[in-house]
């Protein structure tokens, strides 16, 4: 069933077998970008607008920066799959979904063109306006799901992002190779990452799934090096984007 575009910025609409009425409460609050992982963008608006593919999204922007649509916004599109922030479970209603046409980490991961990455500022802060979403809640496909997805992964451009007005950014601390794990700093680099929205209790053990949630937060905001161990870099960077971002702790 055809549909107006949401966005002026659309060049085509597509429409997604995979959509229905949005679940709970209304608007949607979260922008959420993934990278496609297939060869091309055709391919991928293709199967993500088929039934049996049983996934879908809003957008799908390709290499040139051409924007399709294949889900209205007030729908619920088929994007996030297992995921959670600040404890919503249900991210594919309260979510808006860009997929981001890039054959991904399995066929090469290229870097993300200039002239698609411009299609994707201009979309999103048009998104973020009319919907009012703040932006801390644009987020990454990895930050929801972390570990079970990695896209777009620590080649997407955030700080371009983020100096257009999109999304959070604080600049990551420098890297030292000889820096070691802090794990005296477990239980607060844990308490810091739940309170920004990840799915993780503060137990102080640098156990698995700290490892695969420090990864999650290095490849959106410390993408010089995701390797899943908490050092000083990751906990400085961690630490300001908290204290610029995150809502005040409850008295």
């Amino acid at each position: 069933m055809n549909f107006p575009p949401d966005s002026p910025l659309v060049a085509a609409v597509h429409p997604a077998a995979n959509r229905e009425p949005r679940r709970g409460a209304g608007r949607p609050s979260i922008l959420l970008l993934h990278y496609t992982g297939m060869k091309s963008a055709e391919r991928a608006v293709y199967w993500l607008s088929v039934p049996e593919s049983r996934v879908s999204c809003h957008y799908v922007v390709d290499d040139a920066g051409r924007i399709t649509q294949l889900v209205p916004e007030a729908e619920r599109a088929w994007h996030a799959g297992l995921s959670c922030w600040h404890g919503e479970r249900d991210i594919n209603s309260a979510s808006v979904g860009i997929e981001i046409h890039n054959p991904g980490h399995d066929m090469g991961y290229p870097e993300f063109p200039s002239a698609q990455i411009a299609a994707v500022i201009a979309l999103g802060r048009d998104i973020a306006a009319r919907l009012s979403i703040a932006p801390e809640r644009v987020l990454a496909h990895s930050d929801v799901s972390p570990g079970r997805k990695i896209d777009p992964g620590e080649k997407f451009p955030w700080a371009r992002l983020a100096a257009a007005g999109l999304g959070a950014w604080v600049a990551p601390a420098p890297v030292d190779p000889a820096d070691t794990d802090l794990a005296a700093n477990i239980a607060e680099a844990q308490s810091l990452l739940a309170r920004y929205g990840y799915e993780i209790a503060p137990t102080g053990i640098d156990d698995e799934r700290t490892r695969v949630v420090v990864r999650a937060f290095q490849l959106h905001f410390r993408p010089a090096r995701c390797d899943g161990r908490l050092d000083r870099s990751t906990l400085d960077t961690l630490r300001r984007l908290v204290g610029r971002f995150a809502p005040p702790l409850e008295s």
